[in-house]
């Protein structure tokens, strides 16, 4: 897999799919917009939030701008407070990834 920071990816169905991290730990995804090259948009769960992501990718010539955008309620609540500073890694860590594989 090109992201670190998953063990594996397991296809459901076409629109449902589950990351396990390294550690196991699984989240659904089920696809709610696809539009390739263009836009992705995921709802997501796991045992401790549930929420939904936008991927939104604009061809500018030789390089492509990447607007993510995620909504997400902790379904713990002492989880709250570091659920911004959470998403922030992943998503760093997803660009990361992604650039390296395209390289």
């Amino acid at each position: 897999s090109w992201r670190s920071d998953l063990s594996k990816t397991e296809i459901i169905n076409d629109k449902q799919f589950i990351e396990y991290t390294k550690n196991g730990y699984a989240t659904t995804f089920t696809v709610t917009v696809a539009e390739p090259y263009k836009r992705w948009e995921f709802d997501m769960e796991n045992s401790n939030m549930k929420g939904h992501w936008i991927g939104v990718f604009i061809d500018k010539g030789n390089e492509t701008q990447i607007d993510f955008t995620e909504n997400v309620i902790p379904k713990k609540w002492f989880m709250k407070p570091f659920v911004k500073t959470y998403l922030k890694k992943q998503q760093k860590q997803f660009v990361l990834d992604l650039k390296k594989a395209l390289e």
